[in-house]
């Protein structure tokens, strides 16, 4: 998520002085001695520190040659919390995959994943497969999304799931190591204080215990590192001020967070409006992968294109009514994992508000409106190829139903940067448009 800029350090030389012999070897005193043998002790113990900071360089996860190299105290102590980060978030694989985008895939044990490390699920293993809701169906499912490792034709082994390997450039680019992969605290859903512009779908007053979209894939223009562009559906319960309960997937570009600009797929969760709980996908103990063929954080593809070919790719969330956990299907029925009940306090019931859309981070580089792109970067009116779309708007009721959603109500809070148009027809049942350029000259 949006991160304060991360200002470059100058690397600092370190210059060993070099102590001429003013007399012969036979007229060295044993004081004279003493005090060489001591700073060249100090020497040993200064670069032993720097080579351990250095020494894990055969791991997967490990510091690249360009980096062994002398750096100031504060860079050496950075980089060992790095190193401590990446051995909590990058698990002993039993295969690793290359994708053709840069990833790395590692098929990690499945009870060895990040989640099991949570107190709560230590020596645990997951939960089987939950009833699916009532009147749940695989017809209206889209042409369907693949992603880009599982391209190479190779999957993870049974027993295992594919995690995208985190690496020490990934961690480097967060301009704080502690909160990597943690969005910024806000303080609303529609407030922009911190940056933060919508264009969603939601509805509240009742009780949600899930919901399910078909959401349009593109790859919007994102003009700053430190920006990002998504198109979500969010699970909510609590309050907006310190509380507050999200559950939230579907597909974002995040040049901080993955280096590119590919549309990834994506999860998220917090108990406590995104202070100190939560994290994006993998990146701590919560989430738990059951699939082996589909990779959390992984490029999507194919995408859409303007005027051209339009897919899709539908997610579906909601409680399980035996155990309360809550699980995530991505495509035509396949299950990626859930999040345990106990990961929160609001959501361990019910939702109270279920919203669906797009939103960006605005850092208003120069003193304008950002040109980061929400959808295809097109406005709703524009329509179908042109604009993208959710549709097939549905919530899971009490009675594990599914059901269309009623009063959808459609914000925009920037409506001249990024705009929404809803409607509802007999085949894509609830839908909107939605997006835009960003800056424009109705949105300086």
């Amino acid at each position: 998520m949006l991160s304060l800029l991360n200002h470059s350090r100058r690397r600092k030389q370190q210059h060993i002085r070099c102590f001429h012999h003013r007399h012969s070897p036979h007229q060295v005193s044993f004081k004279s001695v003493k005090m060489v043998f001591s700073r060249f002790l100090r020497l040993i113990l200064l670069l032993s520190l720097v080579s351990s900071s250095f020494s894990y360089t055969t791991s997967p996860s490990n510091f690249t040659a360009s980096d062994q190299t002398l750096r100031p105290q504060e860079e050496i102590q950075k980089l060992k919390l790095i190193r401590n980060e990446l051995l909590k978030i990058n698990k002993p694989a039993v295969k690793t995959i290359q994708s053709s985008d840069g990833d790395t895939i590692d098929c990690v044990p499945t009870h060895q994943q990040p989640a099991f490390d949570h107190p709560l699920l230590h020596g645990q293993r997951p939960m089987d497969p939950p009833e699916m809701p009532k009147r749940y169906s695989k017809d209206d499912e889209s042409c369907e999304d693949s992603q880009l490792w599982s391209l190479t034709g190779e999957s993870c082994p049974e027993g295992t799931v594919p995690i995208r390997r985190t690496t020490e450039q990934d961690m480097l680019r967060a301009s704080s190591v502690r909160r990597f992969g943690r969005k910024i605290r806000r303080v609303r859903r529609d407030s922009t204080s911190n940056g933060h512009e919508h264009a969603v779908g939601y509805v509240s007053g009742r009780q949600y215990y899930g919901a399910k979209a078909s959401i349009n894939v593109w790859s919007p223009r994102v003009t700053s590192q430190y920006e990002f562009s998504l198109s979500q559906i969010w699970v909510i319960a609590g309050s907006f001020t310190h509380d507050l309960n999200t559950i939230e997937a579907g597909w974002q570009i995040s040049p901080e967070l993955y280096r590119d600009t590919y549309p990834r797929f994506f999860t998220y969760w917090t108990s406590d409006a995104y202070r100190t709980t939560g994290c994006y996908n993998l990146l701590c103990s919560g989430f738990v992968q059951t699939n082996r063929r589909i990779a959390i954080g992984a490029a999507i593809s194919p995408r859409s294109s303007y005027k051209g070919g339009q897919f899709d790719i539908s997610l579906l969330i909601w409680k399980d009514p035996k155990h309360g956990h809550w699980w995530l299907q991505f495509g035509s029925g396949a299950l990626v994992g859930y999040w345990p009940a106990f990961l929160f306090t609001h959501l361990r019931q019910h939702g109270s508000m279920v919203q669906f859309g797009g939103e960006i981070v605005n850092t208003r580089p120069g003193g304008s409106h950002t040109s980061t792109q929400m959808g295809s970067g097109h406005f709703a009116g524009e329509g179908f190829g042109k604009a993208s779309y959710f549709r097939n708007l549905q919530m899971v009721d009490w009675d594990n139903t599914l059901i269309p959603v009623s009063n959808l109500k459609i914000l925009a809070d920037h409506p001249n940067c990024y705009d929404i148009r809803g409607g509802t027809n007999r085949v894509w049942g609830n839908y909107f448009y939605y997006g835009g350029p960003g800056k424009n000259p109705r949105c300086p």
